[in-house]
């Protein structure tokens, strides 16, 4: 089983066959053991012995490692969940606060925030009026105001920028 390890963003290839790692192309006797009940694993390489203390980390593949007092954050993934891994993050499309766009068609009653404000989740941005009532709408994140293309009085459309956020 072919392996892509990363340890503090260096990638490393690894291939476990049998009771063999090849690393870096070096093949080296290894095998993994625990300590039962406890975080602690020993892992033989050759002639050389490493203990240390592992943590599962937020994701899956994802660990903390702990060897001779220094942490290591680790990500080891066999190759095809690290491609995909990989293919849906480049995919995932932009981060970050989302625009505010019009919900439905209506008119611009009031804009409650101007260029380089800072707004918090749930804040008021702007009043549109749709089939005769007042609809506040609110930042989904927060963030920064980028630009304010809306204006008082101007009739929009569903899906019309109204904000953008940084």
């Amino acid at each position: 089983m072919r392996y892509i390890v990363r340890v503090d963003g260096t990638d490393i290839p690894v291939t476990i066959d049998g009771d063999r790692a090849l690393v870096n192309g070096d093949a080296t006797p290894a095998r993994l053991s625990e300590i039962a009940g406890t975080p602690v694993r020993i892992l033989s390489l050759g002639e050389r012995v490493h203990r240390f203390l592992v943590r599962p980390g937020a994701r899956r593949g994802e660990y903390t490692l702990w060897l001779d007092g220094h942490r290591f954050d680790v990500e080891a993934l066999d190759e095809r969940t690290r491609a995909i891994r990989d293919l849906s993050a480049r995919t995932s499309g932009p981060t970050g606060p989302a625009p505010l766009v019009a919900p439905m068609p209506g008119m611009v009653v009031r804009v409650h925030v101007q260029e380089g404000d800072e707004v918090q989740v749930g804040q008021g941005l702007v009043v549109m009026e749709a089939m005769k009532m007042e609809n506040e709408l609110r930042a989904a994140g927060a963030g920064r105001v980028k630009r304010v293309l809306a204006s008082p009085g101007t009739a929009v459309e569903k899906g019309s920028l109204l904000l953008e956020l940084e």
